[in-house]
């Protein structure tokens, strides 16, 4: 089996890994960059973005990415295909398998930026109109339907905030929950059931989301209590139930919380582990945005230069 020590590897190559990329390989770290299951993360599936700065015209998603990815390489980070299939984080250097069998890879240190993934409905209609009028972020996608109707799929305070957001550009909002109640807090389903934009359908699922082959164009809801199904018009549908951090492979290693995210130090990105770092997706439960990501893509890799002058 190949085997190679590394000063620094990094796991995942969306916003948070490319940059950490960049700053790990101008400090002359010579990181060794893993593309992960889907290279480029989210933002692959992205369409437009209007609010990364330094992009006034705006920029397609793979293209950003793309150019994040030629940035790194220029500064000379080593990138290879595959995905993790388990980590040794028990002893020091740390010890990454990937999932061909063939090739065990040491580090020094570690940073994961593995991301995280929408939870999607599972509807064939949903991933056809992805990036046609089926978002699972409002920050990112919002703005593109001014005076529109769209439909927030969701019952927690994501589905909230997403549906509360949105009325600042849509000209009609539509909340569904597949139950009678939200699981939000209070305190976000009476902000969302006041305001005179939002309007509820309880009780109901998305059956399908329709379009004209181009873009969404309606939705149908099932109504669980009498199996009734009506279509409405709509320009847009946000999934808002929530993301799933690929963490999974971390457990029993590192912190995690009750929903998968990996815990850091509140100054820092460093994990319970000395030499590991998270950022990105895989431990912001709050923000989770492309420049949040890359900022603490950033502050991984600068903690990492740090951790290694100190065992140097």
């Amino acid at each position: 089996m190949e085997k190679e020590t590394r000063d620094v590897v990094i796991i995942g190559t969306g916003p948070a890994g490319l940059t950490a990329a960049i700053y790990a390989s101008r400090a002359n770290l010579n990181p060794l960059v893993v593309d992960g299951g889907q290279p480029g993360g989210q933002l692959m599936i992205t369409s437009d973005i209007e609010n990364y700065p330094g992009f006034p015209e705006g920029i397609r998603g793979p293209e950003m990415m793309g150019r994040f990815r030629e940035q790194a390489t220029r500064f000379g980070a080593e990138f290879i295909q595959g995905s993790i299939s388990e980590v040794d984080l028990s002893r020091s250097p740390f010890c990454i398998y990937l999932e061909d069998g063939d090739r065990e890879i040491l580090t020094r240190t570690l940073i994961i930026a593995t991301g995280a993934n929408a939870k999607w409905l599972g509807l064939p209609s949903e991933e056809k109109y992805r990036g046609r009028g089926v978002s699972a972020c409002a920050t990112c996608d919002g703005f593109f339907f001014k005076d529109s109707q769209v439909y927030v799929i969701g019952g927690g305070d994501t589905a909230m905030e997403e549906a509360f957001f949105l009325t600042r550009f849509a000209a009609k909002v539509t909340v569904v929950h597949r139950r009678e109640e939200f699981r939000a807090s209070r305190i976000m389903s009476l902000r969302v059931e006041k305001n005179p934009k939002i309007s509820l359908e309880l009780n109901q699922v998305v059956d399908e989301i329709l379009g004209d082959g181009q873009k969404v164009t309606g939705i149908r809801l099932k109504n669980l209590k009498t199996g009734v199904l009506k279509e409405h018009p709509c320009d847009g549908v946000f999934v808002a139930i929530g993301h799933s951090p690929n963490s999974k492979i971390f457990e029993r290693q590192l912190d995690i919380d009750e929903y998968g995210y990996i815990e850091t130090a509140k100054t820092s990105t460093e994990t319970n582990v000395p030499g590991v770092f998270a950022c990105g997706d895989v431990q912001d439960y709050t923000y989770r945005q492309a420049i949040t990501a890359a900022g603490s893509g950033c502050m991984a890799a600068l903690d990492a230069e740090k951790y290694l002058e100190s065992i140097r």
